[in-house]
């Protein structure tokens, strides 16, 4: 066990807790090291309930979000991770960054389908090729941040500064609010 925020087991040995996609990209990631994983009650996933439950501070956890972005018939995505206590500009920063007309979260399905993660645990590592990850540039102001694991039955914690150093990753101050 190592420690964490929280009142969980957090442990290195990541590879059974998160989505195939997250074991797959952290294999080949050289900060990999410094991310712990702990098993959560997957009915707790929810950050309000998880934090309740497992002590951790809702300012310590963050929340990676799927957004499509349609302009005529072409539909693009990016992931956007923001803290708990706060939510992303979706029609504002994220609409404009990927130049579309209009912007949303991207169906449940679609989020699932294209992530190969759990609804409720998407997580920024290991998201397709070519989706920009948008990291509010606040998430980064925490030392270490809670996030889902690609599963609805862990999560992961890392130091909040290596999520800038994910593949495609954009830090943009006011991303959210």
């Amino acid at each position: 066990m190592v420690s964490g925020p929280g009142t969980l087991g957090w442990t290195h040995a990541v590879t059974d807790l998160v989505a195939d996609p997250v074991a797959a990209a952290l294999a080949g990631w050289p900060h990999a090291g410094a991310v712990s994983a702990a098993a959560i009650d997957p009915d707790l996933a929810d950050t309000a309930a998880f934090c309740e439950q497992y002590g951790v501070e809702l300012a310590d956890s963050a929340n990676c979000v799927v957004i499509a972005g349609r302009r005529g018939d072409a539909v693009s995505y990016a992931a956007c991770v923001v803290l708990a206590t706060t939510r992303a500009d979706v029609n504002g920063v994220v609409r404009r960054r990927l130049e579309a007309r209009k912007a949303s979260f991207a169906p449940m399905e679609d989020a699932v389908a294209l992530s190969g993660m759990e609804y409720g645990g998407i997580t920024p590592i290991g998201l397709p090729a070519g989706w920009p990850v948008l990291v509010d540039a606040a998430v980064l102001r925490r030392g270490e941040v809670v996030i889902g694991s690609g599963l609805r039955r862990s999560k992961i914690a890392l130091p909040s500064a290596l999520l800038a150093e994910l593949p495609a990753a954009e830090v943009i101050d006011g991303l959210a609010g």
